[in-house]
């Protein structure tokens, strides 16, 4: 089995490199990349539970990012080893960004009568601190009993809590991922939200346009009827397919590795192949 889109406790997932690896060793992975949202920090780590494991780990990343006033993630990676020094110094430049709507944030939930604050956010991430962890806080402070109701009621983007991250274009991350020899694969496309689905090609075939080579074909939120659209946009735009579960661990637990939701996820070795290649 194969999977391209997985998360530790690096950015928003539970497990730490070692149980990402072991657990895709246990489940029968051959290939696994670890993809967390705008940060590397997993991979040395992972690196040689994967050597010992016989698990090929695949260096990967998850960037944030923004087009049509939309969240947008892009999906970078590095087949042959690690990523430029120069790319990882343009990931960490975003940081700050996070931070500083980490810190709007938090002073919107004070505004709404919530006693959070940034640093009790912040000692429940690691190297990354995202909304999932201040959904964690409202959870330990009873103000919500889960996750998608924190994010319902406090922090999605429709909630009164929400905080837009200045995240940089999409097609600026696509071609700054092929200026350091990445390969950039639009993730998830069906969270695009894009209901016209003439608007949802157009969108596609523009990102394919400024350089985008794959599209995430496979994953947990994708049905049947799903996979086949985004499989002949692929096709019809010359982009490689791809796929991954977008496994977080016990956050989201009925997301299986390998397996993604209800066995939905079963990227072929020849996916792989072909993004190796480009």
């Amino acid at each position: 089995m194969i999977d391209l889109h997985t998360h530790t406790y690096e950015s928003d997932g539970t497990d730490s490199p070692r149980e990402l690896i072991e657990k895709a060793a246990a489940s029968g992975l051959r290939t696994i990349a670890i993809t967390d949202h705008d940060t590397f920090s997993a991979h040395e780590a992972a690196a040689p539970y994967a050597a010992a494991l016989g698990v090929r780990l695949v260096r990967g990343v998850e960037v944030s990012t923004k087009a049509k006033g939309r969240s947008v993630h892009l999906l970078a990676y590095w087949f042959d080893g690690a990523a430029p020094e120069g790319f990882a110094v343009w990931l960490e430049s975003m940081l700050e960004y996070r931070r500083e709507r980490n810190r709007r944030l938090a002073e919107r939930l004070q505004g709404l009568g919530v006693d959070v604050n940034l640093a009790e956010a912040e000692a429940l991430g690691r190297t990354i601190t995202g909304r999932v962890h201040f959904a964690k806080l409202l959870i330990a402070k009873g103000y919500v009993q889960t996750v998608p109701e924190a994010f319902d009621k406090y922090i999605g983007e429709d909630a009164p809590g929400y905080v837009v991250m200045e995240d940089p274009k999409t097609a600026e991350a696509v071609r700054k991922v092929r200026e350091y020899g990445g390969v950039p694969v639009l993730a998830h496309p069906i969270r695009l939200g894009m209901r016209d689905l003439d608007v949802e090609e157009q969108f596609i075939r523009e990102q394919a346009e400024a350089g985008l080579l794959g599209l995430e074909v496979m994953h947990s939120d994708h049905d049947e009827i799903a996979r086949a659209r985004y499989a002949a946009l692929a096709a019809r735009y010359g982009l490689a397919s791809s796929g991954g579960s977008d496994y977080h661990g016990d956050i989201k637990p009925k997301i299986l590795l390998g397996r993604g939701f209800e066995n939905n996820v079963q990227v072929p070795q020849e996916w792989l192949d072909k993004l190796a290649s480009l």
